[in-house]
C-alpha cells in the first residue's frame, strides 16, 4: 500500500481552506470509520464534497492508504469514544493510547482543527450547537473540555468589567454544556469525562455545578468530581476540575471511583527548556520595561498582578491563552544584562505533556495561534491518569457491557482489555 493520506489530501484540494470545512470533516470521519461500520453516518456528505472538490468523476474516495500521521487510528480498537471540544486533541492521544478509537471529533476553531487533523488525519466538525445528535455515531466514553472563560476567574473579572454576561448567562459559550448534555441524552454512553476550570465549582456560589451536576444525574449517571493539579506531571501549577460520570444502566449506583492519586515528586521547568532559542523569543526593552512598571503599580496598589519570572528549578504559573500577547505569566530568566524571554511553542507543547512526535510545524499554523491552542489545551498526563484509572475501573466494576478480564493497571499499556462482541462491530 503505497498511497498516503498526505498523498489523496494533497490531491484532493486547492487550498488549504477546503481541509477545514464541514465537508473536510465528512471525508476523514468517513476515511478513519470504514472499517468498523459506520460509514453511512458520514458517506453521502463525504461523496458529495469530493464531488465538489475533483473534475475525476471515478475519483474512488474509497481506496486503501496508509495513514502518514503521528497518531493514526488503531487497528485493533477495543472501545469506542467521541472527541468534543476537541481542541488540538489532549483528550484523544489519552484514549487513543489505551487503544480506543474516536468515532466523532468537534472543534470550532479552524486553527485548532489544523493541528487536529495533522496530527491524527480528522478535520473535526465545526459548531456543535449545530451537531444532529442522532447522526453521532454510538461510543462507550464522551469526553471533552467545554469552554472554560464563561467561569473561570480571569474570564468572569473580565466580563464584568465589560458589562458583559457570564458562567450560563454567557449565550455565546455558557451554554454549551448542554449541548453536551443533549448529545449524553440520545447516545447513552457508558462513561464521560469532562473538564473545566477549578473556579466552575465556585462560580456563582456553586449554583452553577450544582446544576451540571444535577443534569447528568438526571440523565442516569453516577457523578465524581476533583480538581487536579498538573504540577505532579508537568512543570505548572495548573488546576483543573475533572467530573467523570458513569451510567447507571451499565454500573451499580453504589459504585466508587477513585481519581489518580498524584506522583510524589514535581517536575523543574528547566525539563522543559529547549538548549537553544531564537533570539525573537526575548522580550524587546519597551515591553520589559512595559511589565515592570505594571507590576510595581500593581505592588504599590497592593494588588498581586505582575509578570511570573520564573525559578528554573521550580514549577510555571498556569499557561493561559493569553500568553501570545506577551507571555508575562511565565518568563524565562537569561541572565543579569539580558531581558527574560517567553516560551517557544515547543517549549509549551512540553509544558501541557504532548508527546515528542506531536506536530506543530509545518502545519499552516502561526506561533501566535499555537500559544492560544496549547494554553486551551488539557495537561495531557493528567488525562491519561484519569482515562487509565476509568478504564481499569470500567473493565472490574460494569455490570455486562465492557468484559475485561481484571487486570491491574500496569498491563493497561499493554492494550489487552476487551469488550463484547456486540460493542466491537
Amino acid at each position: 500500500m503505497g498511497l498516503k493520506y498526505s498523498n489523496i489530501r494533497k490531491q484532493l484540494i486547492q487550498k488549504e481552506s477546503q481541509w477545514i470545512e464541514e465537508g473536510a470533516a465528512y471525508v476523514t470521519h468517513y476515511w478513519q470509520n470504514r472499517d468498523n461500520g459506520y460509514i453511512d453516518n458520514y458517506k453521502k456528505e463525504a461523496e458529495e464534497y469530493i464531488d465538489n472538490l475533483t473534475n475525476e468523476s471515478d475519483f474512488n474516495y474509497g481506496i486503501p492508504f496508509k495513514y502518514d500521521v503521528p497518531f493514526p487510528p488503531p487497528k485493533k480498537p477495543t472501545f469506542k469514544f467521541i472527541d468534543l471540544f476537541a481542541g488540538i486533541g489532549g483528550f484523544r492521544i489519552s484514549f487513543q493510547e489505551l487503544n480506543g478509537k474516536c468515532m466523532y471529533s468537534s472543534e470550532w476553531n479552524k486553527y485548532a482543527k489544523k493541528t487536529y487533523d495533522a496530527n491524527f488525519g480528522e478535520v473535526p466538525f465545526g459548531d456543535i450547537t449545530k451537531t444532529d445528535e442522532k447522526k453521532i455515531p454510538d461510543h462507550d466514553i464522551l469526553v471533552g473540555g467545554f469552554p472554560c472563560q464563561p467561569f473561570s476567574i480571569a474570564g468572569v473579572s473580565k466580563k464584568k468589567s465589560l458589562g458583559k454576561k457570564h458562567g450560563f448567562l454567557d449565550e455565546t459559550q455558557g451554554t454549551l454544556f448542554f449541548d453536551i448534555a443533549r448529545i449524553i441524552k440520545e447516545k447513552k454512553p457508558k462513561a464521560f469525562l469532562l473538564e473545566n476550570v477549578k473556579n466552575l465549582k465556585s462560580h456563582d456560589n456553586g449554583n452553577t455545578f450544582k446544576v451540571i451536576e444535577k443534569t447528568l444525574k438526571k440523565l442516569g449517571y453516577i457523578v465524581f468530581s476533583k480538581v487536579l493539579d498538573a504540577k505532579y506531571y508537568v512543570p505548572q501549577h495548573r488546576e483543573r476540575i475533572f467530573i467523570v460520570g458513569f451510567s447507571k444502566e451499565h454500573f451499580s449506583k453504589n459504585i466508587v471511583f477513585n481519581f489518580p492519586e498524584p506522583l510524589e515528586t514535581v517536575q523543574q521547568i528547566r525539563s522543559i527548556l529547549e538548549k537553544s532559542v531564537d533570539e525573537k523569543y526575548t522580550l524587546t526593552d519597551n515591553l520589559w520595561e512595559y511589565l515592570q512598571n505594571y507590576a510595581k503599580k500593581h505592588r504599590e496598589k497592593g494588588n498581586g498582578f505582575g509578570f511570573g519570572l520564573v525559578d528554573k528549578n521550580a514549577i510555571s504559573r498556569t499557561l493561559s491563552a493569553r500568553y501570545y500577547k506577551d507571555g508575562s505569566e511565565i518568563l524565562i530568566p537569561q541572565g543579569k544584562n539580558e531581558n527574560p524571554r517567553r516560551l517557544t511553542p515547543e517549549e509549551c507543547k512540553r509544558l501541557m505533556g504532548f508527546p515528542t512526535e506531536f506536530k506543530i510545524k509545518d502545519t499552516g499554523v502561526s506561533d501566535t495561534q499555537l500559544y492560544k491552542q496549547f494554553g486551551n489545551s488539557v495537561a495531557v498526563p493528567v488525562v491519561r491518569a484519569v482515562a487509565n484509572s476509568m478504564i481499569q475501573f470500567m473493565a472490574n466494576n460494569s455490570k455486562d457491557i465492557l468484559q475485561a478480564n481484571r487486570m491491574n493497571p500496569s498491563k493497561l499499556a499493554n492494550r489487552k482489555i476487551k469488550i463484547s462482541q456486540e460493542d466491537s462491530q
